[in-house]
C-alpha cells in the first residue's frame, strides 16, 4: 500500500505528502530516536508520538516511507516544511500508536 493510499482512509490524515506514491511495506513504533535510526527499516512507516524537528531527520536517516503521529498529536508548520524539503511523508491519526499498528498490520500484506 502506498502512503497516499493510507491517507484516504478514514482514520489517517496528511500533513505533508511530498512523496504520496512510496510503498509501505511494515511499521515501527518508537519514540526513542536513536532506537528508531537502528531499528526502523528502509519503507517502514514510523509510529510515533514526537513532533520535533528531529523527526525529520530521523526520519530521513531511516528512509522510512512516513511518518504517522498518533494519539492526535500536531505537527508545527517549521517541521512539517521541513519534512516536506526533504521528501518525508508525514501523517496523522487519532488512534493510538498500537491501534494503528494493528491498524496497518490488517492492510499491509
Amino acid at each position: 500500500m502506498t502512503v497516499g493510499k493510507l491517507c484516504e482512509l478514514g482514520e489517517f490524515e496528511a500533513v505533508c505528502l511530498p512523496e504520496p506514491e512510496r510503498e509501505i511495506n511494515g511499521a515501527y513504533i518508537g519514540d526513542l530516536l536513536s532506537w528508531v535510526m537502528g531499528r526502523a527499516r528502509q519503507d517502514n512507516a514510523w509510529i510515533t508520538i514526537m513532533s520535533n524537528i528531529n523527526v525529520a531527520a530521523v526520519a530521513s536517516l531511516s528512509d522510512v516511507s512516513c511518518v504517522i503521529l498518533a494519539e492526535g498529536v500536531a505537527l508545527d508548520e517549521d517541521v512539517a516544511f521541513t519534512a516536506a524539503q526533504k521528501g518525508i511523508n508525514v501523517i496523522s491519526t487519532p488512534l493510538a500508536a498500537y491501534e494503528t499498528a494493528l491498524l496497518l498490520g490488517g492492510i499491509i500484506r
